[in-house]
């Protein structure tokens, strides 16, 4: 069965990469590894990654965490050429006046701050999704993802599509556990998929690492110290 893949980047990072020592994923072991268990007469056909070029200079790590983004998605395009595109949206740096925390909220109490938005990345995906069910480029769609701006695309595709195309999701976050506070999954997801994976374990992460070191025509790219 012919899967194409969708990875929300910013959810995927965000929702369970982000305090880990796994940020220098492959993307492509990790999801095989998942389709064998989910839907195991499966074959990766495409692997879609949505995301957007860092803004150095409100990023954590600085100029240094955008050259690290820039050779990460080298590093995949360069080791899965025939599987993996990039498909990027931007972020918007804008100044906001907004209330402070507090509660109950008072609107009279505010503080400027920089508002950092990702733009396109809901529309990318949910366009390429439906382009590719329309154009019959798969049989099953799986969307890694946890925002529930997705629904309307997956409603549409269930509703046009009917049965013809299999739809699974993958949900970008830790298990639960009892006991420790989790990010809750988005239940509204599922409701169309034929399949939900509620959670991505850490051995699973650790087991899908990209080479320390991968070489090219030129300087290897090489992972950086933080991830």
């Amino acid at each position: 069965m012919r899967t194409n893949i969708y990875i929300d980047g910013y959810n995927l990072y965000y929702g369970r990469l982000k305090h880990t020592d796994h940020k220098w994923l492959d993307i492509k072991k990790l999801f095989e590894h998942i389709l064998k268990i989910q839907s195991p007469k499966s074959s990766i056909n495409k692997i879609k990654y949505f995301t957007a070029d860092i803004k150095s200079k409100v990023a954590s790590h600085g100029q240094v965490a955008q050259q690290a983004q820039n050779n990460y998605n080298r590093a995949l395009e360069l080791l899965y050429p025939d599987y993996f595109e990039i498909i990027k949206g931007y972020y918007s740096l804008d100044f906001a006046n907004l209330p402070i925390y507090q509660k109950p909220p008072d609107k009279s109490q505010r503080a400027k701050v920089w508002r950092l938005e990702e733009k396109q990345t809901d529309v990318n995906i949910a366009l390429h999704m439906y382009r590719d069910v329309v154009k019959t480029d798969c049989d099953q769609i799986v969307l890694v993802s946890n925002d529930t701006d997705l629904e309307p695309a997956l409603e549409a595709i269930r509703e046009d599509k009917g049965n013809s195309v299999q739809i699974g999701v993958i949900i970008p976050i830790e298990k639960q556990t009892q006991g420790k506070r989790h990010r809750p999954a988005n239940q509204r997801l599922s409701q169309y998929a034929d399949w939900t994976r509620h959670h991505i374990l850490d051995d699973e992460l650790a087991s899908s690492q990209l080479p320390l070191k991968i070489p090219t025509n030129k300087k290897p790219i090489i992972k950086p110290n933080y991830c």
